[in-house]
């Protein structure tokens, strides 16, 4: 089993484990439990019997409370074998689950030591273009970049270095443009509901953004309808405070070619931004990533070409089927999963041989304790696993998701995933679902 505690470590199948550490000194609202993987020595215990899975979860899964279409697997993550299975390749609604594909993703294909430059390019005598690089974490002046974990990039670190290196050759005032062309095609995904943005869910996608979008940080609602614009805006203005003068209006460009950059600041690496993901349930950043990967497979720079992106990636992990998705954060209605391709995607998470998955793990929010589980399993028949549960939640209207990993009572590292659709009780199916990760690790 594993607990969380500095030092303590989460086994991960016969040879690896990772270090469990405390967020930074001021973390965000909610902890994140994150850091990289060390090799060590470790025991797996005995495989548990089909048959006690079968007898644990399946009268469990019949509870009317669950309401709805409910399916769900349990894979052993070491050998890949089944050992429970209800309707596990019935394609269902994922919500946020959603995220662990996209997270996945991301560390398979951009690489998890990546990270995303904001620059700002000189492109003529007193002509320069703040360009997007499709970080939404960038800290805008109303933000402190120390509230973030991982630590934001800060719009106002960019420029400062911008007039410090303006004043170097002289130039005291500027025309501003901005360049968010990095992201392209629709703001707003196929089977998103026109509520998303007001309502504060999720803000246009663009390469260009400040506090992913937030008019004030930290408060989901309102949201910028232009969220280029209203950055290129502060950004303006904070290179006035530094003495730069800037032109009243401030208008799109392209940086175009050649240009010469007078500065950047940098995202934290993938690794770190898919952790924050997956344990805050962080859609701008989700869509930031998803599109990333499009970049990275050399698909248009669109919903569609992430597509095809994803595709390509979960093929080359070994996933062909189970999986369709239409954007990266799991708000889109027409996103459809399989039990069997999550759980899958989370053993490949705890491989040894997949070391550049683990941040899929580490990530993941931990019952009882952080990020989206914080406030679960204290009813008494999921209490028990409390510090044991490790998982995605996904949640839309009519739908809710749980998918992640256990040990069990031996020793034995399983994964799992249970979906239900059609809910009508939330609360009810919320802690169904509880129960169903809790029964898992008792298996035996």
């Amino acid at each position: 089993m594993f607990v969380i505690a500095a030092g303590v470590y989460l086994v991960v199948n016969g040879n690896e484990r990772i270090p469990i550490q405390a967020a930074a000194p001021k973390p965000a609202p909610t902890p994140i439990v994150t850091a990289p993987p060390v090799l060590v020595a470790a025991l797996d215990g005995p495989l548990p019997a089909k048959s006690t899975l079968t007898t644990l979860l399946r009268d469990a899964m019949g509870d009317p409370g669950i309401g709805g279409k409910v399916a769900g697997t349990v894979i052993d993550t070491e050998t890949g074998q089944t050992l429970f299975d209800e309707g596990s390749t019935t394609a269902l609604t994922p919500a946020s689950t959603t995220k662990v594909v996209t997270g996945a993703a991301a560390l398979a294909s951009i690489g998890a030591d990546v990270t995303f430059a904001t620059t700002v390019v000189q492109t003529a005598p007193g002509k320069i273009v703040l360009v997007g690089g499709g970080d939404p974490t960038l800290a805008g002046p109303k933000a402190d970049p120390r509230d973030h974990y991982p630590r934001a990039a800060s719009l106002q670190t960019l420029a400062s270095r911008t007039a410090k290196a303006l004043k170097a050759a002289g130039v005291k005032s500027v025309t501003l443009s901005y360049d968010a062309s990095l992201f392209q095609g629709p703001v707003t995904a196929p089977g998103w509901k026109p509520t998303y943005v007001p309502e504060g869910s999720a803000s246009p996608v663009t390469a260009l953004a400040i506090d992913e979008g937030r008019l004030v940080p930290r408060n989901d609602a309102p949201r910028s309808a232009n969220p280029p614009a209203d950055a290129s805006r502060a950004f303006g203005d904070l290179l006035a405070k530094y003495g730069i003068k800037v032109g009243k209006t401030i208008k799109p460009a392209k940086a175009g070619q050649p240009g010469r950059e007078l500065a950047r600041v940098e995202s934290a690496p993938v690794y770190a931004l898919v952790e924050r993901m997956l344990t805050e349930s962080d859609n701008d950043l989700a869509e930031a990533l998803g599109r990333h990967v499009a970049i990275a497979e050399k698909q248009p720079h669109t919903y569609a070409g992430q597509a095809k992106a994803y595709r390509a990636v979960l093929t080359r992990l070994g996933i062909t089927q189970g999986v369709e998705v239409h954007d990266g954060s799991g708000l889109s209605t027409a996103n459809k999963i399989t039990p069997a391709a999550l759980a899958k995607l989370v053993a490949l998470g705890a491989s040894p041989q997949h070391p550049q998955l683990h941040s899929l793990i580490s990530g993941m929010p931990v019952a009882g304790f952080t990020g989206t589980l914080h406030g679960r399993y204290g009813e008494a028949d999921s209490k028990a696993g409390a510090g044991l549960v490790r998982a995605k939640t996904g949640t839309l209207d009519g739908v809710n998701t749980l998918t992640g990993l256990v040990h069990t009572a031996d020793g034995r590292l399983l994964s799992f995933a249970f979906m239900a659709n059609g809910v009508t009780d939330p609360g009810k199916t919320v802690k169904a679902l509880d129960r169903l990760a809790t029964l898992v690790s008792r298996a035996a």
